[in-house]
């Protein structure tokens, strides 16, 4: 193989290599922030709520958006609960196809302030899987989280009253 030869094969190996850092860095950076709470992502990791509760209470609000593709109606049952740190809490969404095809959807969560996202846990949500929702359905979908009773040792949270859960639902490409 001549020196030409080698160097168009690095050269298309550098490229093959860039598009699928590319194509894997948004599964990947997604996996790093629900495992660190980074960029106001709730906490998926753990699989059940703490035994101990504490007297703080955090207010947690609820917000819904959809995306402007989609004709779904969706809201949360409630629009906020106070919960005290390391209680479990349940909340209740619903979600309504509007349309007359079946749609494939995902939901994309976060929580404001950025910095209490590791603290935040979510032990079931459908934002965890795929949702298939019929045409002309409507399904109540409900919510387990808790709050990290490690939140009592970060100073930087103590004037912490409110906690904001953002949900975004996209059509599953």
């Amino acid at each position: 193989m001549n020196k030409n030869s080698q160097t168009a094969l690095n050269i298309a190996a550098v490229v093959i290599g860039m598009f699928g850092l590319a194509y894997a860095s948004v599964p990947l950076y997604d996996a790093f922030c629900r495992l660190t709470g980074y960029g106001g992502t709730p906490n998926t990791s753990v699989t059940e709520a703490p035994t101990q509760i504490y007297d703080r209470e955090i207010k947690v609000m609820f917000n819904t958006d959809v995306s402007p593709a989609l004709n779904l109606e969706f809201k949360a049952l409630q629009s906020k609960v106070t919960v005290k740190v390391g209680e479990q809490k349940l909340a209740f969404f619903t979600v309504e196809n509007l349309s007359d095809k079946d749609d494939t959807l995902i939901a994309t969560y976060n929580v404001v302030p950025e910095t209490t996202g590791s603290y935040f846990v979510k032990l079931k949500c459908f934002c965890f899987d795929k949702q298939l929702i019929k045409a002309r359905q409507k399904i109540t979908f409900p919510v387990s989280f808790f709050i990290d009773p490690e939140i009592m040792n970060d100073k930087e949270l103590d004037n912490v009253k409110t906690i904001t859960l953002s949900y975004t639902f996209f059509r599953s490409e």
